[in-house]
């Protein structure tokens, strides 16, 4: 896998579920190339969202960035997403991670070791995906004789986030891609892109995993104020690197800076105040324009 260059943006949950059309069509009016989604809890649904999101649309490519693997049986997660993937074949980037682990404590599903989850999970998720019938009897995942009746005639890769140096290696391990957090910095992708390497290089995997970082940005001459004041309620006051500001040329920038860092897809997320999304997703493709 070579390095790509791609924007995309996030629609974020703390919008509610009916603002999500009306994103969506905006940002493929813009041509903006991908939105993401989250399944935070207690939030929207990744998989009935990314659904809905690409019945609207024609071009747009949905990430899920990401379900949590805690909240579902790897073959239901499987059915979903070779479900999704058939009805809109090539469109749909499905990726999964450990979950906000206080969250999963609340819904019972918390494991004792997230990194065995991984472990086991992402690897039965892309056999079955791939066709495979799968018999495994790990300490989280248990198939006997499973074997999906509708996989996608291309089975989609599969993304997983990683934050720590054990999770990141982990990824290269057993994914085809990796999710990167908000306020992750060009060093950071970059340190993270070796971790990552030799996860997949212990495995005696060839190629490289595709990296997704997600970075906040505020367009606007009241940018730079709005970030403050954001970076005060993240208890991050002081570093104002945490987020880009400014008109798309600066921004386009500061993505620039991503991808020399080792990022293939920059994906763009509106601060919790933006009121125009609209206008939001316009810079995006406006950023997008200047760099792919």
């Amino acid at each position: 896998m070579t390095q790509s260059r791609r924007i995309g943006a996030i629609f974020i949950p703390d919008l509610p579920p009916e603002a999500l059309r009306a994103s969506v069509l905006a940002a493929e009016a813009a041509g903006v190339g991908e939105l993401w989604l989250w399944e935070d809890c207690f939030r929207e649904g990744a998989f009935s969202s990314a659904g809905a999101a690409l019945a609207w649309t024609e071009r747009l490519r949905i990430g899920i960035g990401i379900s949590p693997m805690p909240l579902r049986n790897v073959a239901i997660a499987a059915m979903e997403i070779a479900t999704v993937e058939r009805m809109f074949p090539g469109r749909l980037i499905p990726g999964v991670g450990h979950g906000v682990l206080s969250w999963m404590g609340q819904v019972g599903a918390r494991v004792a070791s997230p990194l065995t989850l991984m472990r086991e999970y992402v690897p039965a998720l892309r056999g079955l995906l791939a066709g495979e019938t799968l018999t495994t009897d790990g300490r989280y995942v248990h198939l006997d004789d499973v074997t999906l009746d509708w996989p996608p005639a291309v089975a989609p890769t599969i993304h997983a986030a990683g934050e720590g140096p054990k999770t990141l290696r982990l990824t290269g391990e057993v994914a085809d891609g990796t999710v990167l957090t908000g306020g992750t910095s060009p060093a950071q992708v970059a340190a993270a892109r070796e971790l990552i390497a030799e996860g997949r290089a212990a495995a005696g995997r060839e190629g490289r995993n595709d990296i997704v970082v997600y970075v906040a940005v505020a367009f606007g001459a009241d940018a730079s104020a709005r970030a403050a004041a954001q970076l005060e309620r993240w208890n991050l006051a002081g570093e104002p690197e945490r987020i880009l500001t400014g008109d798309a040329g600066r921004i386009a920038r500061g993505v620039e800076e991503y991808y020399e860092a080792g990022a293939d897809a920059v994906i763009l997320q509106p601060l919790p105040d933006e009121s125009e999304l609209s206008g939001f997703l316009g810079g995006v493709a406006e950023v997008a324009a200047r760099v792919v």
